[in-house]
């Protein structure tokens, strides 16, 4: 099963896909490390972002999808634009996708008890796709 790790900053939503086959997990090829949504964006714009997401998911046969989840209020609170991005790939209907908010707690008891088996470094992905590769193998975790 291949599951789809989203973290959402500003208008992007960077992805990583993580496979687990027979307890091993691997690392998908994906021409696709983020998506973006333009800044001055209309509906139009969003119907777009939703399309491609969509597209993307079902191109990679991805059934989960796991999404870092913002605070809406406070220090570390989400932009109105990261909430638009979430409720887009929430609506998707085209494909069968089932969409899961990690909350920061859940996250950090779930590495706390099933550590990485690999260091991030050694995976081959850009730096900017950390938190979503941790939320594609809490994701996996989390699903079987």
């Amino acid at each position: 099963m291949i599951v789809c790790g989203v973290e959402l900053t500003g208008s992007d939503a960077v992805v990583c896909f993580l496979n687990m086959d027979r307890g091993q997990f691997n690392l998908p090829e994906c021409k696709v490390r983020k998506l973006s949504l333009p800044k001055n964006h209309s509906r139009e714009d969003l119907k777009q972002f939703q399309a491609a997401f969509a597209a993307l998911m079902a191109e990679y046969r991805v059934t989960h999808v796991a999404i870092k989840e913002r605070m809406p209020k406070g220090k570390f609170a989400g932009g109105a634009v990261s909430f638009k991005l979430e409720a887009a790939i929430q609506l998707i209907t085209d494909i069968e996708l089932t969409v899961t908010l990690l909350p920061s707690a859940l996250i950090k008891s779930t590495l706390a008890a099933n550590p990485l088996p690999i260091a991030f470094a050694e995976t081959g992905l850009k730096a900017f796709q950390e938190a979503a590769f941790v939320c594609a193998y809490v994701g996996q975790l989390q699903s079987q």
